[in-house]
């Protein structure tokens, strides 16, 4: 921030030099004044990152902000390596169809907490309630199992991995389980469950591969939650055209 406001006064000094025109002088001091603001922001965003991370109990208890976009999260990438980020969210139909029913985009690296807002907006987009959803092993806490039990839906995610010497049955209830955590358990040691689940990687993977690998949003070419979740909801659309042109034959 120093660094910034140094530079910001050295370009305003420079502008009265007559060596440099006007506009150039103007950009330099415009970009200046970005950077400032740009740092500003990311600044203002630590302590809502910090208390996120309380919350999440995540091992890594630093604090990153990005200062090239203060929208984005620095997120943790499969690489090991840290970097600006956005958590794209999609919902897809499991029927011959494979519709995008839902779109969401996050500044946060967990998917913790983001089933429920994902069924009140396939519910808004389709008038349906989903009977079933599947999620990865990302989404699921004690209270996201709750309120999708209150809503009458079925939850479908992996359990957690069990931790060093716990030799417990992962699908047997535990102590502090209410009646919606006890039945997911029990439920995803069925092999009824794990039928149903396989539905995943067919289907919702699939999406996520495509927007990945052939419509660019591994690499974001935007910058603010307001234009990823644009950009995500182009791809949406362009793939649900894509999907009802070769449905129709």
């Amino acid at each position: 921030m120093q660094q910034a406001r140094k530079h910001l006064e050295a370009v305003t000094q420079e502008a009265a030099d007559p060596a440099i025109s006007a506009r150039k002088a103007a950009a330099r001091k415009r970009g200046a004044q970005q950077r400032l603001q740009k740092l500003e922001a990311a600044l203002n965003q630590i302590p809502e990152v910090a208390e996120t991370k309380k919350k999440s109990g995540a091992k890594d208890a630093t604090v990153r902000v990005s200062t090239t976009d203060p929208e984005a999260g620095v997120m943790k990438m499969g690489d090991g390596g840290f970097r600006p980020a956005f958590n794209l969210q999609f919902a897809t139909s499991t029927d011959a169809a494979r519709l995008i029913v839902g779109v969401d985009v996050t500044n946060r690296g967990s998917d913790r907490g983001q089933a429920t807002p994902m069924i009140e907006q396939i519910e808004q987009r389709t008038g349906m309630r989903p009977a079933e959803l599947l999620v990865d092993g990302g989404y699921p806490g004690h209270q996201t199992v709750d309120e999708a039990a209150e809503k009458n839906v079925i939850l479908y995610a992996p359990l957690p991995t069990p931790r060093g010497d716990d030799t417990r049955d992962p699908h047997a209830p535990r102590e502090g389980d209410g009646t919606a955590v006890a039945a997911w358990r029990e439920r995803m040691g069925t092999e009824e469950a794990k039928q149903i689940y396989k539905q995943r990687a067919a289907t919702a993977e699939t999406v996520h591969a495509d927007g990945k690998q052939h419509r660019g949003l591994d690499i974001l070419s935007v910058r603010g939650l307001g234009k990823v979740l644009g950009s995500a909801s182009l791809f949406a659309l362009t793939y649900n055209i894509l999907r009802m042109i070769t449905l129709a034959g």
